[in-house]
């Protein structure tokens, strides 16, 4: 496996709420608390993680239809 290649989310708030993510390696995204860089590492496939995001921002599934005439 390719090694992960974390940068800092720009969502993340100055020296508190810091978080560094990795989508270098395909099919993974990781993710890591940038004050424990050593620490444990969360890795989710990219559907895994688009759904753990929109339930914590409460952003609705999207899914594609078939028009129906």
């Amino acid at each position: 496996m390719a090694a992960l290649e974390f940068r800092k989310s720009s969502f993340s708030t100055g020296d508190r709420e810091c978080v560094e993510v990795a989508t270098n390696v395909p099919d993974t995204v990781a993710i890591r608390d940038s004050k424990d860089p050593e620490g444990r590492i969360l890795r989710f496939t990219p559907a895994a993680w688009a759904a753990f995001r929109g339930a914590l921002t409460h952003e609705p599934k999207r899914s594609v239809r078939a028009s129906s005439g």
